[in-house]
């Protein structure tokens, strides 16, 4: 497996506010692949994909990646990782308000020696005559774009996208889950958590989590277009 969940735990709080939101999940990715993972909230999702982006630290357990350990690693090592595999896309957009589009994006390409081309990155998520606009000036649909540009502008090879539709009308999620596909197309692994099943049927597997555990686990066939 390209990415390997195996007995991971994870807790926050302590005394009374002490509450395990993992409790030894295991579930793997394989290198390629769209996966998406569902479950009611507080099932443990968000926190799996953040233990996975290296956003959380796990108590104990094991996350490797393309053969390599991930849980210990020291910052530097982490923010490498970060870097040299991860795109992040986020439900709430994260986009810095005092920054243009173009700057907003550009914050991430500098992280990378190989970024994608900016100019057609732009024009890809039809975002070029927005380029120097701020974040306020924008709709809700063009900044998810944004964010996901700025995601995956350093060419990334694993996706972790939380939500990436959830505040979006169905146009604009259309248009995301379409890019999502085609990145994935392109060789990029996604590991996506959502709740509309549309988008799940989209995924070539899908994992249902339930009180911080795996529910289920099943394969879809997938319907590629051509």
């Amino acid at each position: 497996m390209y990415v390997e969940v195996s007995d991971v735990k994870k807790s926050y709080g302590e005394g009374g506010s002490y509450m395990q939101v993992l409790k030894g999940v295991s579930v793997g990715v394989e290198k390629g692949k769209m996966c998406v993972i569902q479950g009611t909230s507080g099932s443990g999702k968000s926190t799996l994909l953040n233990c996975i982006g290296g956003l959380d630290v796990v108590d104990s357990g094991s996350i490797q990646v393309d053969g390599q350990e991930m849980v210990g690693l020291k910052m530097d090592a982490l923010s490498d990782y970060r870097r040299d595999y991860l795109g992040f896309i986020f439900q709430f957009y994260n986009l810095v308000p005092n920054l243009t589009v173009r700057e907003n994006i550009q914050v991430c390409e500098y992280l990378t020696d190989q970024p994608l081309d900016m100019d057609e990155l732009l024009d890809v998520l039809g975002l070029t005559e927005h380029q120097n606009k701020f974040p306020s000036q924008l709709s809700g649909g063009q900044q998810q774009r944004v964010a996901i540009a700025r995601a995956i502008v350093t060419n990334p090879r694993i996706i972790l996208a939380d939500e990436p539709t959830g505040n979006l009308d169905s146009t604009n999620g259309n248009e995301v889950m379409s890019l999502l596909k085609e990145l994935n197309r392109d060789g990029a692994t996604v590991v996506m958590v959502t709740h509309s099943e549309e988008n799940a049927r989209e995924a070539e597997r899908i994992i249902r989590m339930m009180d911080g555990y795996i529910l289920t686990e099943s394969k879809n066939i997938r319907v590629v277009d051509a």
